[in-house]
């Protein structure tokens, strides 16, 4: 059963990583090389369709980590797993101070709305999401060295 928890936890967390990543390097390259307003738009409409699910997965990727570190205690892999779950509590503390901020305001503009500074708050938060990134995958990384 623990086994069966391992993996499945990994593969949650490796597809969160995978879409966050996508979201860094291939989504918004995209959007930026849009014509007009429709990056903007773009953007907007993926702030509201992704920031109603990424915190579930944020969330049910932090707790099926804290539960494998409970089920798993006296396992080898353990003292990793306790870190994986340490960045992702990071990364969430990250979206919530950081990115979210910036995501509920970006959600709702429209080229009508949207603040003169709309592109500085876009690359804020696209500094910001790199670094969350960076600590989900070496999540991502602890999780997959525990399953060795």
């Amino acid at each position: 059963m623990l086994n069966a928890l391992e993996v499945f936890t990994t593969v949650v967390v490796g597809l969160m990583v995978g879409v966050e990543f996508s979201v860094a390097f291939v989504m918004n390259r995209i959007f930026d090389a849009l014509p007009e307003d429709s990056g903007q738009l773009g953007r907007a409409h993926g702030g509201r369709m992704l920031g109603a699910v990424m915190p579930v997965w944020y969330i049910t990727s932090l707790v099926l980590s804290a539960v494998w570190a409970i089920a798993g205690r006296h396992h080898d892999g353990t003292g990793l797993v306790v870190i994986a779950g340490a960045l992702l509590i990071l990364s969430v503390v990250m979206s919530i101070l950081l990115l979210v901020p910036i995501n509920n305001r970006g959600k709702t503009w429209t080229p009508e709305n949207r603040p003169e500074d709309w592109k500085e708050q876009m690359n804020r938060w696209d500094r910001y999401h790199y670094v969350r990134v960076a600590v989900i995958i070496a999540a991502f990384t602890l999780l997959v060295a525990a399953l060795a």
